[in-house]
């Protein structure tokens, strides 16, 4: 990993190199085409993270929902005539596909994404939606990737990848530019890793700024790769990924990122997919924004024991913001479980349908929210003579919900059975 913040430039294993003025002059051919988008300072998580400030970088209000068009624009800008005439494929977990799809809108270049089959709904009609033929293939992205890298050989189109590509990390780089311009006390910043990309990027502004800016990469635990390629020295290949952070479930850095990563970032930390539905649920309550789960993964590091953030200007970069409307209700459900602010409990009412109302008055009173009341399917311990119902209660606090609990349990027409808190 990094061991000076003095590099203006990286030379990689085949000769790679990307520099500021790369990203400069990136910047320039996109001027017309992506949004400056907002940091977001937040006292409420430089409170919880014992940082001195925290800026979130709102990427998921980018145009096509996330960073990628950055990175997609500024590669197929500069393709040649008979590149842009052959067509351009490319394999994407999501946002990668609508970046491309959208740069070839722009350019109209005819454009073919092949997307793995964890890729939501939304981001697949989206990438429709801006013109481009969409083929699913493949149980993860690495399978997606192959199959586009097979066809580019057969057609002759013009293959695109997500990362491992200069022009790629020089379009992603610009979000470091912005980042400096917008957080001028920034001394650490926060990146989710998938292919190495947007860190690679970022860590090449950075690092040649004229300040010490701390780089830290952010994984999930079920695909974290690079923390053991970039302390080993070389590629480290996961042989799958286990991750609901779909758009950073890479198996590997490739030798472009990895080269420039190697360089730039100064350390690697894993979050828990709970830790990450758990960042998902405080972007939308705190923030009032949007995060999928690879976009929220860099706040959960910061939230997370793993980083001593004290004192620091921490710039959280929040990716993506392309989530299924049910998905992201799913994950704030799991994040509010994991901030110990749900629970489930089963109950047996006497006295169906009055006992319902005794309930909902019961959580009201309390100052609780009744999520789910549903009648459940009866067992052979469930009372005859009683109406078995599941119910999900939010709350402040275990304290609170343990609170209602006792208060239902109190109600003569309501036993409680089975509750999740202990």
């Amino acid at each position: 990993m990094n061991e000076s913040s003095d590099s203006t430039g990286i030379d990689g294993a085949g000769g790679s190199r990307v520099t500021r003025e790369d990203v400069e002059a990136a910047r320039e051919r996109l001027a017309d085409v992506v949004h400056r988008t907002p940091l977001d300072t937040s006292r409420t998580f430089a409170e919880m993270s014992g940082a001195a400030s925290v800026g979130l970088k709102l990427e998921n209000v980018q145009r096509t929902g996330s960073f990628k068009i950055r990175g997609a624009y500024n590669t197929m800008a500069q393709l040649s005539p008979a590149e842009r005439e052959a067509g351009v494929i490319a394999s994407s977990a999501g946002n990668h596909a609508q970046g491309v799809a959208l740069a070839g809108d722009r350019l109209d270049i005819e454009t073919t994404i092949v997307v793995p089959e964890v890729t939501p709904a939304a981001k697949i009609e989206a990438t429709r939606g801006y013109g481009a033929e969409v083929v699913v293939e493949g149980d993860i992205y690495e399978r997606s990737y192959e199959h586009a890298l097979e066809r580019a050989a057969e057609t002759g189109e013009t293959f695109v990848h997500p990362f491992d590509d200069e022009a790629i990390v020089a379009g992603q780089g610009t979000v470091g530019l912005e980042l400096l311009e917008q957080y001028p006390s920034i001394d650490t910043v926060l990146v989710a890793i998938g292919g190495g990309g947007l860190v690679s990027g970022i860590g090449t502004v950075l690092k040649a700024a004229e300040r010490d800016v701390r780089v830290i990469g952010v994984q999930p635990e079920g695909a974290a790769h690079a923390k053991p390629s970039l302390e080993g020295e070389e590629i480290h290949e996961l042989p799958d990924v286990d991750t609901v952070a779909e758009g950073i479930a890479d198996t590997r850095m490739l030798e472009t990122t990895f080269e420039i990563a190697r360089d730039v970032v100064d350390d690697v930390v894993s979050v828990s997919d709970r830790e990450i539905a758990a960042a998902v649920t405080l972007l939308a309550e705190r923030a009032k924004t949007v995060a999928e789960s690879a976009g929220a993964a860099p706040l959960a590091a910061a939230l997370s024991d793993e980083l001593d953030l004290e004192g620091a200007h921490v710039g959280v970069v929040v990716s993506g913001g392309n989530v299924n409307l049910t998905e992201h209700a799913e994950l704030t459900r799991t994040g509010l479980h994991e901030l110990e602010r749900y629970t489930e409990a089963r109950l047996a009412l006497e006295g169906w349908p009055t006992a319902v109302g005794d309930v909902v008055e019961t959580v009201e009173a309390e100052g609780a929210e009744l999520d789910v009341l549903e009648r459940a399917r009866r067992t052979s311990v469930d009372h005859p003579n009683r109406t078995p119902v599941t119910i999900g209660l939010e709350g402040s606090g275990p304290k609170h919900l343990e609170g209602v609990l006792e208060a239902l349990a109190g109600l003569e027409d309501v036993a409680v059975v089975e509750r999740s808190i202990e």
